[in-house]
């Protein structure tokens, strides 16, 4: 049966037209990026999202496939686009998974070469910072530490605006809706406010999105009806001088 799947990842390698990338996946992931090769020519019916008339590419990736971070990493490396060249500081360890640029780390847990391993709420700092970007870290402060604390993550993102250069900059941050109840009645009762907010909605198994009103998303459910997040939130707050 080895042999088989050893023949038949050997096989794919040589014969089909993927990526380099995604080759390389087969060779070290084994059923795992079959399953993505699957997902990307059969079940994926298109490339795309759009949200707010802009049409953005699914990060393609057998790391994302299967959840946000296929819309997420597309969305905030826009605005790291656009802020290449200036101090750009990530809350959370993810980014650098799978694209390298130059930035700064800040992650409580996740101990990597270049990572600053300290709370979010504590964290002081005397570079400032024209953008900082989140994906997907924020719903668990507070809500996956002990002592639980609902208001944590609140006190996390007043943080984050002091750390903001005089001149002013930007702050997105993506949060996947149903994880964490107490961050979903925060936003509910306008304690958890952006100067923009946008929403997208899973809408098939395929994992594909659609931008979508805060009363769709609003109620919707971590794991259920579909794998990870179903509804999700994209806060932009715009720190003024």
């Amino acid at each position: 049966m080895f042999s088989l799947i050893k023949k038949l990842k050997v096989l794919l390698n040589r014969r089909l037209s993927v990526a380099p990338g995604v080759r390389y996946a087969f060779r070290f992931k084994g059923f795992q990026c079959l399953l993505y090769f699957i997902y990307n020519r059969k079940i994926l019916g298109h490339n795309t999202f759009i949200i707010l008339g802009k049409t953005y590419h699914y990060f393609d990736s057998y790391k994302t496939w299967i959840g946000e971070r296929s819309v997420e990493i597309p969305i905030v490396m826009e605005m790291v686009r656009k802020y290449q060249g200036t101090n750009i500081l990530e809350i959370g360890n993810v980014l650098s998974h799978h694209i390298q640029f130059e930035h700064d780390i800040l992650d409580k847990y996740e101990v990597a070469k270049g990572v600053l391993n300290e709370d979010v709420v504590e964290f002081r700092s005397e570079k400032k910072y024209d953008l900082i970007v989140s994906v997907s870290t924020l719903e668990h402060v507070g809500w996956d530490e002990k002592p639980r604390d609902d208001m944590k993550i609140s006190h996390a993102i007043e943080n984050l605006k002091t750390l903001v250069t005089p001149q002013g900059g930007t702050i997105i941050i993506t949060l996947p809706l149903g994880y964490n109840p107490a961050m979903d009645k925060l936003l509910k009762d306008g304690i958890i406010q952006f100067s923009k907010q946008y929403q997208l909605l899973r809408i098939s198994k395929g994992n594909e999105w659609k931008s979508a009103s805060w009363e769709e998303v609003k109620d919707a459910k971590y794991n259920s009806p579909l794998p990870f997040a179903n509804g999700l939130l994209i806060g932009i707050i715009a720190v003024k001088p």
